[in-house]
């Protein structure tokens, strides 16, 4: 596997859960799975040995002199170290910019891919993940010649089609591609290079992270002008829906939350809400319902919609807000004003804390997704595990995992369409019977990764015994 993070060495978002999660349910199916990584500055405070040195690397007229390191805790995962392209802090960007050679770090990414597969680990199948790894495949044809390459598939897998890595066309020359692969019916995309349409094109087989999402992505609506290709490619495109850790993240066993519980003793669960209510200095009222949202702070995850509901929610109900997440500056604006607006109804953290994250799940009663779409979403399970019950708009992933037992959906991107769904749940939420009786429900849902890793295994042999 080839892909920019994993937690916990490197970690922006729902892909390094996948590539923390995933390898490991393959190991446990009898497979053998290495993971190459960069080694950015953040992942060099992880215990690492240093397996391969003076690694050869030429990305057009660049030459690096590599290194390859294995992680001391669990050897699956290598890491490509490349100070001058690695060495800094950030993944992708600094202070919100992102940096001016990114189309170099990912193309060398994918050049060191082929190069541990040629002296360290020589696989079956490369899978590789979102834009940073799309090279890989026109990598792999332009080594045509070399026999060590013959006959492995490439699986391109999109976590989200939103993020495609494009650059201009001068980087070609940068990145030592040839350029006949430059045209409308290979990576290139309206006069610039596109890293995820490489990957698309080039790749055996793609797999994108829910069902749903496999369908909604060959729209116009959410297709990212990308549609006409995915819909070409549509008999090789299959969704698999990403699953969750359970190891991580289950109240009964939660090391992370003020008090364990389980479906069957669910009292822990208010006194996780009350410390909850104390962490954000907000009123100890327990029956007065608590959403809660752990999000990226960006349109895609409905922010807007979050901003303009809750004013209006809370002239009429009785109810309280925390949020925790980092991103736009714009949103991360909007959550502030709201907490200086409401102090006695909102707590909102700017950033990312993974103990605080636990505690929200743990905590709130209803969590919130008004995302305007969503490949597969990982906190609407990890709720419904926690016994707190979604409201998510009906999109991609969220579709796939939400029903009429377990949350509540709305279809229209609208404010109004999401207080209306907000209310429904305040009206069982009322009930504490029928409350009591939905979470439940919700937290004997198995989104375990065993069933995700199962649909790769038989995709895997498909694509070795065609």
């Amino acid at each position: 596997m080839v892909a920019s993070e994993a937690a916990p060495y490197a970690k922006t978002g729902g892909l390094s859960d996948v590539l923390s999660s995933l390898p490991r349910a393959l190991t446990a199916l009898g497979h053998r799975v290495a993971v190459l990584l960069p080694r950015y500055l953040e992942t060099q405070k992880f215990s690492m040995r240093r397996i391969w040195d003076h690694l050869p690397l030429q990305v057009g007229p660049h030459r690096f002199d590599a290194s390859v390191l294995q992680s001391s805790d669990d050897d699956t995962f290598l890491f490509l170290d490349i100070p001058e392209l690695y060495g800094r802090l950030g993944l992708y960007s600094n202070a919100g910019i992102d940096f001016p050679d990114n189309a170099i770090r990912f193309a060398a990414l994918a050049r060191g891919a082929l190069e541990v597969a040629r002296r360290i680990f020589l696989p079956d199948i490369f899978h590789c993940h979102d834009w940073q790894a799309g090279l890989v495949p026109v990598y792999q044809r332009q080594a045509a010649g070399d026999p060590t390459f013959l006959r492995i598939p490439t699986v391109h897998t999109i976590h989200n089609l939103g993020y495609q890595g494009l650059f201009p066309a001068s980087v070609l020359a940068q990145i030592g591609v040839d350029p006949a692969f430059f045209n409308p019916s290979g990576f290139e995309f309206y006069g610039q290079v596109n890293y995820l349409k490489a990957g698309l094109v080039f790749s055996d087989w793609l797999t994108t992270v829910s069902r749903h999402y496999a369908e909604e992505i060959q729209t116009p609506e959410f297709g990212f002008a990308l549609d006409g290709l995915l819909r070409d490619r549509a008999p090789v495109l299959t969704g698999i829906l990403n699953g969750v850790d359970y190891d991580q993240w289950d109240p009964a066993t939660d090391s992370l939350i003020p008090s364990e519980y389980s479906a069957g003793a669910l009292s822990g669960k208010a006194e996780c809400k009350a410390a909850l209510l104390r962490e954000f200095n907000l009123p100890a009222e327990a029956n007065v319902p608590l959403l809660g949202i752990v999000s990226r702070f960006t349109s895609q995850k409905g922010c807007d919609l979050i901003a303009e509901a809750l004013p209006d929610l809370f002239a009429d109900e009785k109810c309280c807000f925390v949020a925790l997440g980092s991103g736009e500056a714009e949103y991360e604006s909007l959550f502030r004003d709201l907490a200086l607006r409401f102090p006695d109804r909102v707590g909102v953290r700017i950033g990312y804390d993974d103990g605080l994250a636990h505690r929200i799940e743990a905590g709130a009663d209803i969590f919130l997704m008004p995302s305007r779409y969503e490949p597969c979403g990982l906190n609407q399970i990890y709720s419904l595990r926690y016994g707190t019950v979604p409201v998510v708009r009906a999109t991609g992933g969220l579709d796939d995992t939400i029903d009429e037992e377990t949350g509540y959906k709305f279809a229209l991107y609208s404010a109004d369409a999401f207080i209306a769904a907000i209310r429904r749940a305040f009206i069982r939420y009322g009930n504490p019977r029928e409350w009591q009786a939905m979470m439940r429900i919700g937290m004997a849902r198995d989104f375990s990764w065993d069933r995700s890793a199962r649909e790769y295994d038989k995709l895997y042999w498909r694509l070795l015994n065609p």
